[in-house]
């Protein structure tokens, strides 16, 4: 399997680029066939389920290596067609075109598609962000009110404007109470560490590097604080989930199985992954702890579980609201059609039924 750049938080990017590449052309361009550890194609053998899945460089993606490594989806039955795409926009095309079965986008990404008239069903949270992402502020700002009438340095349109606003409304504040300076978040970063900027938001490693070079100044509010805010997912096209149920029910096993590989054997796996992403293991190891893999139950209560403060309908329905204020969409999708707990709560339930006997 073969990244051509390293995954360094590269997939938060603006998301009127998403639209763009939904109608782009060159789907074929981009796409490089992964092949397995023992080099086998990817047509499925006989008997044998088959998923032609896209993924960008992007370590929410270290379980989906670690079962492909260790053969998790093999012993399944399940035939991982892998196709790496240099970022996640360039999936779009390839999704729509029905080129791949599924792929790990981002919720606004999936909101955006879905948007645009794309059947699909979220089957499985790939991650979600936990402290990775980053409100930054001088030491004399002591709260998030105090941010009224101040310039902050955002991507307008991008995951962390829409983060923005939501930090915003906890203390009462749009972003017109505010001057927001549109800044790629690298640039954010480095605006606030050289001291062109009072507030930022920035992720991973860019933050990092800020306010470790930068004494006046703190994180003052993190996605840690904000679970919910940021999430990948894993979306299969409804029709072939439901012509395969079997095959998507394999998929998220086998990636559970990989994400348990890491959690009990940290060392193995974390150098699993690290040599698909053509990172040292130690990076990925630092890289891993600014988001959370949820396991079985939390991909329930997220999923399906309308009374668990992690449940995503309430943060999707926010974020399509957000799209259409954008113009990034015309028309609201309804989100509670996208998710899809059937397959994680069979999972659960599999699961609660071996522990009992």
């Amino acid at each position: 399997m073969h990244f051509s750049k390293a995954p360094r938080w590269t997939r938060r990017h603006a998301l009127w680029l998403m639209a763009g590449a939904i109608a782009g052309s060159g789907l074929h361009a981009c796409a490089k066939p992964a092949a397995s550890p023992s080099g086998a194609s990817s047509t499925s053998s006989q008997g044998t389920m088959s998923v032609s899945f896209g993924i960008a460089p992007w370590i929410g993606f270290t379980p989906l290596h670690i079962a492909i490594e260790k053969g998790f989806y093999k012993a399944l039955g399940l035939d991982m067609n892998v196709k790496v795409f240099d970022t996640n926009a360039q999936t779009f095309p390839a999704f729509v075109a029905g080129q791949v079965d599924g792929f790990g986008p981002t919720t606004s990404e999936a909101m955006l598609l879905a948007a645009k008239g794309v059947d699909l069903k979220i089957v499985m949270v790939e991650d979600n962000s936990l402290g990775a992402d980053v409100l930054l502020a001088r030491n004399s700002i002591q709260s998030i009110k105090d941010l009224k009438g101040e310039r902050i340095a955002v991507e307008v349109g991008g995951l962390g404007h829409f983060f923005l606003l939501q930090i915003l409304a906890e203390a009462g504040l749009t972003d017109s109470d505010v001057k927001l300076v549109n800044t790629p978040p690298d640039a954010a970063a480095t605006a606030f560490q050289t001291g062109k900027i009072n507030i930022a938001y920035s992720y991973s490693p860019f933050s990092g590097k800020a306010i470790a070079a930068q004494t006046d100044g703190r994180v003052i509010y993190s996605s840690k604080q904000m679970p919910t805010a940021i999430v990948d997912v894993f979306v299969f096209s409804t029709k072939f989930a439901q012509a395969n149920p079997k095959a998507v029910a394999a998929f998220v096993e086998g990636t559970f199985k990989g994400a348990e590989f890491l959690k009990t054997n940290r060392k193995e796996g974390v150098e699993i992954a690290a040599k698909q992403f053509k990172i040292k293991p130690e990076e990925l190891d630092q890289q891993l702890q600014g988001i959370r893999i949820p396991d079985v139950a939390t991909n329930v209560a997220m999923l399906g579980n309308p009374s668990s403060k992690d449940y995503l309908l309430p943060s999707l329905t926010k974020l399509a609201e957000f799209l259409r204020a954008q113009k990034q969409i015309q028309t609201l999708p309804d989100p509670s059609k996208l998710l899809d707990a059937q397959y994680v709560r069979a999972l659960m339930q599999a699961k609660q039924a071996t522990h009992m006997q």
